[in-house]
């Protein structure tokens, strides 16, 4: 496997540099950028595997850049904030971030949380099998979605999720088996983040998301997949 490039953004040259220097000897290229204008350049040129982003930057900010960035890609983003509130995190997952960490963190922490998401990216590590259903098709080899005939642009957590629901239709997932099904024994996001993503999936996938077909909340228990 290829040396995976990781795009650190942060307004901090000391957090930038430890970063970077730890996860230059775990294997990965890493790239530096110290605000939102400089990662939206630095993201076009080199297109990294993964984005490392801090919340709180000065010129653009983190939620400024996830805004603009994922209207072009969908590199994942695993944000960095120091800020206890939930409100960024929030926000940024209901943009298209896929993981959070707070600051302080430990730098080991953080490796597992990329290779996770990296892993969750991977189309090599996915099965061959196409779902098939009523107006929906998932190619998990390609990490493709098509609805109707046309693509539909996931995160890799968005992907994970909708597969997970998929591959066992009408089945009744609980917010923490979902969770389970995209990160594994190693669950570190919060169960109502899920919301944030389901959310974002109906607002792709669905005609209707405040009337869905397709991925439906099952009142006190979580929700699940049925074909239209």
């Amino acid at each position: 496997m290829k040396n995976k490039h990781i795009l650190i953004v942060d307004d901090k040259f000391s957090v930038t540099r430890m970063i970077s220097e730890y996860l230059d000897s775990k294997g990965f290229l890493t790239r530096i950028a110290y605000n939102g204008i400089e990662a939206l350049t630095e993201a076009r040129i080199y297109k990294p595997d993964l984005i490392l982003l801090d919340v709180m930057m000065p010129k653009m900010d983190g939620i400024e850049f996830i805004k603009t960035f994922r209207e072009e890609s969908n590199i994942p983003i695993i944000l960095l904030t120091a800020k206890i509130e939930e409100t960024d995190k929030v926000i940024g997952l209901g943009l298209g971030a896929d993981d959070y960490v707070t600051k302080p963190f430990s730098l080991a922490e953080l490796v597992a949380r990329i290779q996770a998401v990296l892993r969750r990216s991977d189309t090599s590590l996915s099965s061959n099998n196409l779902l098939s259903f009523n107006e929906i098709t998932i190619f998990p080899d390609k990490h493709e979605v098509v609805k109707k005939g046309e693509m539909i642009d996931l995160t890799p957590t968005e992907f994970d999720l909708l597969l997970a629901m998929c591959k066992q239709p009408r089945r009744v997932f609980t917010r923490e088996q979902l969770l389970h099904e995209i990160q594994g024994e190693n669950i570190t996001l919060l169960e109502k983040t899920v919301n944030v993503h389901i959310r974002n999936l109906r607002i792709k996938i669905e005609d209707d998301p405040a009337k869905p077909r397709f991925i439906q909340t099952v009142f006190g228990v979580g929700y699940r997949f049925c074909d239209g």
